[in-house]
């Protein structure tokens, strides 16, 4: 069911008589910019360019006649206009998708097991699982957090249905979700990628390309390093790079809060980048995976249930 994208709501942000006409579709965006903190990664996230999420919310700011982002060269943060408008924008989306689910539901049955990465923040993925879960209250959802090289384990030895996972080969057997660049990732709030030797988290011996992709990029820009910290998962780096301890290849859209990206002008740069793919069991073929797995993949094609 497609509901009309334009309504009007009346907030505090106007004169209380007055209506504000707001697009869905800029909220949206105006969310994925709060929660990324710049234009690149929201553009990134959405499948769109940076210049069209610029003219969204340039558009937004028209639309509500208020300023809602300060503007600088490392992003953007929320002016107390923005930090006021975000609550309703999340009800306004939320309540969408409770309608959606509501008055579109098919009955659907079953049981579905489904493998989450570790690696990936997983945003959109959470709110399609929350949509399916509304949409279909009769199937029985379990889920499992792990890293992607566990899930294909765990897939292959028919302990899940479905396995969203992170590959970096080219050739993948399942259907490709997202490109997502590893980048290089910084504290805001420190400078440790002026150190040298550079101090860097890494994976593990034990957890393949991660480390091999950032140590070979460091050879390559003859960058001296240190390893300060080694994680058997991405929590680890993200810990790392948050307390200022070290920078660490991270996917762009697993940024932590209250960090960001290094780039080329600083040295950095992209380090390569990864595919996040949906697989099947060969075997799995009921109503209830079978709709899990299109719920996942209109999440992320067509932003269905954003």
């Amino acid at each position: 069911m497609t509901f009309h994208k334009r309504i009007s709501i009346i907030s505090d942000m106007n004169d209380v008589n007055g209506k504000v006409p707001l697009d869905t579709d800029l909220l949206r965006s105006f969310l994925t910019v709060c929660e990324i903190g710049n234009f690149t990664g929201a553009a990134a996230r959405l499948g769109r360019t940076q210049s069209a999420i610029s003219i969204q919310m340039r558009r937004l700011e028209e639309e509500t006649g208020k300023k809602l982002f300060n503007r600088n060269p490392r992003g953007v943060t929320l002016t107390a206009d923005g930090e006021t408008l975000m609550p309703y924008a999340r009800r306004i989306m939320m309540l969408l998708a409770e309608t959606t689910a509501a008055l579109d539901r098919p009955r659907i049955e079953g049981k579905v097991r489904i493998g989450v990465p570790d690696e990936y923040g997983h945003v959109v993925l959470a709110r399609a699982l929350s949509a399916f879960a509304l949409r279909h209250p009769q199937v029985e959802i379990t889920m499992r957090h792990a890293r992607s090289s566990d899930q294909v384990a765990a897939l292959a030895a028919d302990e899940i249905d479905l396995a969203v996972i992170f590959e970096w080969d080219e050739f993948s057997e399942g259907v490709t979700l997202m490109s997502d660049p590893t980048v290089w990732a910084v504290s805001e709030h420190h400078s440790v990628d002026r150190e040298r030797p550079l101090p860097v988290a890494l994976y593990d011996n034990n957890a393949g390309w991660g480390r091999r992709s950032a140590i070979n990029w460091l050879r390559r820009n003859q960058i001296e390093y240190r390893v300060a910290c080694q994680s058997r998962t991405t929590g680890g780096l993200k810990l790392a790079v948050s307390a200022g301890i070290a920078v660490a290849p991270i996917s762009r859209s697993n940024l932590p809060p209250n960090c960001r990206e290094l780039t080329a002008e600083e040295g950095f740069g992209r380090i390569d980048a990864s595919r996040l793919v949906l697989r099947k069991r060969l075997s799995a073929s009921t109503d209830a995976i079978d709709g899990m797995a299109r719920a996942i993949r209109e999440a992320f094609g067509t932003e269905t249930f954003l």
